[in-house]
């Protein structure tokens, strides 16, 4: 028991020193909470900037501590940020600590604590978090008036891919304002009832002087924005370099990279700095991509430069090590000169600029003609350098050019240093190539001789004209000089038949070219007919001409043809051979699809004769027709008919025509033996028959039916197709019977023209017997013999000479028509005999009707006299009676009897009573004669007509006659 009580007393003891041991240090503990917390705001860079202390630090006047931060916005339990701050803390020492708010600090109210613990190894007792301070509450914008917009932050600066957050605080409702970023639209998150955020994530570069942000009142014309500025992302120095060309200044170049620069100075471009650690010594560039460096006395060998770029927002450098020696880039060589020693070589020289006694430099030299190098060269040297060109061209410009570079340690080559000179003029070299053609016209020789311009590496000079001698073979002393002015290049010359010798040389300022001959002996001429035609087929790359070689005396062979142009001239090209070469391959970029080429082969002989070997004919390509046979119809049947195109010209075709097609599209669908079915994509039905003979012009179609419709088209085809689509022609068969009619309805038709002829021939005659002409009264001889008393043109003709037709008693209605219907008799048959007929018809009951009519008839003829009737009218005067007519006995009779009743009736009628008129049958007064009628006479109205006569009347009446009256007393 006393053990168990000792034990109890040593235990709490213990517990008692242990309480006080902590009661001490929890005082300590309770020192080390922060004090004096004062939190203060920078606008520029947003940020919250804190101060405190620590008043006492137990045990030690230093002390390592940590601190942690808390932030909140809007409201303390709004806690966005919580951070450690680590460092050594003296006692009573003020600690400052700064914080960059992403959002503008303007937008809202933040709240700011912190607390601290010992963060020393030695004291880890200490390690417990003291505390927190109380709430630091900060505000930026205190008070809003009620039409207040304010948008944040102005001119804030942010790197290209970054984050910024906007916002914009206002005393009115959120949802009366609209917020733009560049014009487009955007939404943001509510703060608390005066401020929203927009926040903007990887921020691109738009344009240098900076990207817009508005907001504004809808309805209103309250607006408020900023401008934020967007910098691209710093780049590192590439290809930093650094080099020397005089041992006096370094030049140190690199490439920028993009410019960080932005407008209203916001942030300038990036600054470059060079830094060389072995001498120490640091330098500013001016320039954004190089830097001048210069060079020391003593000669420093190497050099260890760093290239420094900063911007607002970081630096980025690159760096380089090297020997000065080895970084020598000479300057361009000067002072080039050319010296002439003779028709073709030069010598050049030149100088460098003087590197003193450290280097030797290694110049290349390029010589170039028609920009091509030509010659390369490369020379060693100090200070001065010489090269000798030979192997020139006369009169030829060269561009010579020259650069230099370290000998032992290449770094550059100097840039190139260009000057040209031309060669002087020499003799050509080399004598024209010539061709010729020879005809025969008129007992005589025209040839036509061509020459190929010398190339320039021949003719050394300008060809200034061409010498022609033409000498006369079998008249050797005979000779002409023909001088050709350049830039000519042919003469036609007239020949006899003897043989020539022409020689042709070119000229130019220095002297004469070798010559050419060609010999034209007295047999030449044009000989292409003598020489079988071979057809050749072009490929792509030209004509493949291969000939058979000739033995004995051939020393080379030519092929010739002719390239047409559009004006249809012919620009003849030759190709001079080897005596050993049986083939060559003609090619020329004018060879076109289509066009026809004749090439002529001939070989030259010893005497420099030409014969003409083969001549062949192609195409480069072929083309299908450009036209198609115009087809004629013969030989139509029935059963068959021909199709004709004969004058179908196959020369003139871009291709060889190799035959023709016939196609033929019955009705019926089906297709004849020998033709071949071709259904085309309209689902016509053609039958196709192939030609493959060029020169058979003609083609029959049989097996045909009667009275049927056919349509046909003809085309011609070469190796690259058919000729252009026709028009179809439809023939149609006749009948099978139709030729038998034509034999029997031509020989009828034969005979009625034949007829017709003969009757027209023969028309007199059938006039004459079928119906003669009726004589005319008036030109009658028997008129002559009795003469008018009173009016000499009153004649009456004699009735013995001619049988009277009618005769017409014409009383003018101007009595009393009353008293002549009771005075006139009616006339019997007892008084007049019957083969004659005369009547006297009676007046009507009306008293406008005409007198009575008196009508005879003669069946001999049947002829009208007038329009309104045959037949007269008689009008009979009150006081005399009508006459009875009785047959006269002779016609000698009867013209007493006219005779004396005229004359009586001149004196004894009244005027313009009665008249007497003998109508004709057959003619009518004639207009305009003396003896004649009145051309108007006036015509009894409802007379009867006029009735045929069969014999002479038996009596005549004699009538009074009025001697006024408009008609003849008698007419035929």
């Amino acid at each position: 028991m006393a053990f168990f009580a000792v034990f109890q007393k040593t235990l709490l003891l213990a517990f008692l020193s242990w309480r006080t041991f902590q009661s001490e240090v929890l005082a300590e503990y309770v020192s080390l909470t922060p004090e004096s917390l004062k939190v203060s705001t920078n606008s520029t860079c947003q940020c919250l900037q804190l101060q405190w202390s620590i008043h006492e630090l137990p045990h030690h006047q230093e002390l390592k501590m940590l601190f942690q931060m808390e932030i909140s916005r809007v409201k303390p339990s709004n806690v966005i940020w919580v951070g450690n701050y680590s460092t050594t803390v003296k006692r009573d020492q003020v600690l400052h600590w700064s914080w960059e708010s992403e959002l503008p600090l303007e937008c809202a109210t933040h709240f700011v604590r912190i607390q601290s613990r010992a963060d020393d190894a030695k004291f880890p007792e200490l390690s417990i978090w003291s505390n927190w301070s109380s709430w630091e509450e900060v505000h930026v914008q205190h008070s809003l008036g009620p039409n207040t917009l304010l948008v944040f932050p102005k001119n804030k600066l942010v790197e290209e891919g970054s984050s910024i957050t906007i916002c914009y605080i206002s005393g009115i409702n959120h949802n009366n304002i609209t917020c733009y970023l560049h014009d487009k639209l955007i939404y943001g998150v509510q703060l608390d009832s005066k401020a929203s955020a927009f926040k903007l994530n990887n921020v691109p570069f738009i344009r240098k002087s900076g990207t817009n942000f508005f907001c504004e009142v809808n309805q209103t014309d309250i607006k408020s924005g900023a401008t934020f500025f967007v910098s691209k992302v710093l780049e590192e120095p590439k290809n930093f370099s650094c080099e020397t060309q005089d041992f006096k200044t370094l030049k140190c170049t690199w490439y920028p990279g993009v410019d960080t620069g932005l407008d209203w100075n916001i942030q300038p471009s990036q600054s470059y700095t060079l830094f060389e650690s072995f001498s120490g010594k640091k330098q500013n560039c001016k320039h954004k991509n190089s830097c001048n460096w210069k060079i020391t006395q003593d000669v420093q060998e190497t050099y260890n430069f760093t290239l420094t770029a900063a911007n607002y927002f970081r630096k980025r450098s690159a760096n380089i090590i090297f020997n000065l020696t080895h970084r020598v880039h000479p300057m361009a060589p000067h002072s080039v000169r050319f010296q002439r020693l003779g028709a073709t070589p030069v010598l050049m020289s030149w100088k460098v600029h003087a590197l003193g006694n450290y280097l030797t430099l290694q110049c290349q030299v390029e010589l170039q003609g028609d920009g091509e190098v030509i010659q390369q060269h490369s020379v060693d040297m100090k200070v001065n350098g010489k090269l000798l060109f030979g192997e020139l061209v006369p009169d030829t410009e060269y561009m010579a050019r020259v650069r230099c570079a370290n000998a032992k340690h290449f770094w550059k080559w100097s840039e190139w240093t260009v000057e040209n000179f031309t060669t002087p003029e020499a003799a050509p070299s080399e004598a024209p190539d010539v061709w010729r053609t020879v005809k025969s016209e008129n007992r005589s020789h025209i040839v036509t001789l061509f020459w190929k311009p010398l190339s320039k590496l021949h003719a050394n000079g300008k060809i200034l004209f061409y010498n022609v001698v033409v000498e006369n073979l079998d008249k050797p002393s005979t000779s002409e000089l023909h001088a050709i002015p350049a830039p000519a290049r042919g003469m036609k010359l007239t020949l006899d038949q003897c043989s020539y010798r022409i020689h042709i040389t070119a000229n130019n300022s220095v002297g004469t070219s070798p010559a050419s001959v060609i010999i034209v002996p007295e047999d030449s001429g044009n000989r292409t007919e003598e020489v079988e035609e071979e057809r050749i087929i072009g490929k792509e790359d030209g004509f493949f001409i291969s000939w058979k070689p000739q033995s004995g005396d051939v020393i080379s062979y030519v092929v010739d043809w002719c390239e047409p142009h559009q004006d249809l001239f012919c620009n003849l090209q030759w190709k001079k051979l080897g005596p050993n070469t049986t083939f060559s391959l003609i090619s020329s970029d004018t060879f076109r699809p289509g066009v026809r080429y004749n090439f002529r082969i001939y070989g030259i002989s010893t005497k420099k004769t030409a014969y003409l070997l083969e001549y062949k004919t192609g195409y480069s390509q072929e083309l299908a027709p450009l036209d198609s046979p115009q087809v004629a119809i013969a030989n139509l049947t029935s059963r068959s008919f021909a199709m004709t195109w004969k004058d179908y010209s196959t020369e003139s075709q871009p291709g060889f025509i190799q035959g023709y097609r016939v196609y033929l599209k019955a009705r019926a669908r089906q297709c004849h033996p020998g033709f071949e079915k071709v259904v085309l994509s309209d689902d016509s039905v053609y039958c196709k028959y192939t030609i493959d003979d060029p020169r058979k012009k003609t083609f029959v179609v049989e097996n045909l039916q009667p009275e049927s419709s056919y349509e046909f088209f003809v085309t011609s085809y070469t190796g690259a197709g058919e000729g252009p689509n026709g028009t179809f022609t439809e023939v149609t068969t006749p009948d099978e019977h139709s030729h038998m009619m034509i034999l029997i309805i031509l020989p009828m038709i034969l005979g009625v023209l034949l007829t017709m002829l003969s009757c027209y021939w023969k028309s007199d005659w059938v006039k004459e017997k079928c119906y003669p002409d009726i004589p005319d009264p008036y030109k009658s001889s028997i008129l002559s013999l009795i003469k008018s008393k009173e009016n000499p043109h009153l004649t009456i003709m004699s009735v013995k000479d001619c049988i009277p037709d009618a005769i017409e008693v014409i009383n003018k209605p101007e009595g009393t028509k009353t008293q002549l219907l009771e005075t006139r008799k009616p006339v019997t048959e007892n008084e007049v005999t019957k083969p004659v007929y005369l009547y006297l018809l009676p007046e009507g009951k009306d008293s406008s009707d005409p007198g009575p009519c008196i009508c005879f008839e003669n069946f001999t003829y049947n002829q009208s006299a007038t329009d309104s009737g045959s037949c007269g009218h008689v009008s009979v005067p009150l006081e005399e009676p009508p006459c009875q007519l009785g047959l006269l006995p002779s016609p000698n009779n009867l013209l007493k009897t006219l005779e004396k009743n005229y004359m009586n009736s001149l004196g004894e009628m009244p005027a313009e009573e009665t008249s007497l008129s003998y109508v004709s049958q057959l003619a009518s007064p004639i207009p305009g004669d003396k003896d004649s009628l009145p051309t108007n006479p006036p015509v009894p109205a409802h007379c009867s007509e006029y009735k045929m006569q069969m014999a002479v009347p038996p009596c005549l009446a004699s009538l009074p006659l009025n001697e006024n009256s408009s008609h003849s007393s008698m007419t035929l």
